[in-house]
């Protein structure tokens, strides 16, 4: 079993978006300020310093963020590599309804990607 994190959304671009939320708390926790999540923002880069950004890419760099194609990919990906027969999936999505939707957006990829692996 493994853990991931994975955020999904429509497009590529959403779950970029959809993502920032999880980046300011990573964010805040470097800054000592941990709170609530907060709504997603358009521009991560006003949020964080350059070594915030360091920081927090690093402890999200296997993080799986995208498109349902995107997702699918990521997690086939994953579940080659490690050989995982299970996975442990956080979602840090802000908006219930936006998470409801990655949650089945992920549902769907990581059935796909465990029969692709398995293909393998």
């Amino acid at each position: 079993m493994i853990g991931v994190n994975i955020i999904a959304a429509e497009t590529d671009a959403e779950a970029r978006r959809l993502a920032t939320t999880q980046q300011m708390s990573m964010t805040n926790l470097f800054r000592g300020a941990r709170g609530l999540s907060q709504p997603p923002i358009d521009d991560i880069e006003a949020y964080w310093s350059p070594m915030e950004k360091a920081q927090a890419m690093r402890m999200l760099s296997r993080s799986i963020i995208g498109s349902p194609t995107t997702v699918r990919a990521g997690i086939a990906a994953l579940i080659a590599e490690t050989q995982a027969d299970e996975l442990m999936i956080v979602s840090d999505i802000y908006d219930p309804a936006a998470r409801r939707g990655a949650l089945e957006i992920i549902a769907d990829a990581a059935s796909a990607g465990i029969d692709r692996a398995a293909a393998a």
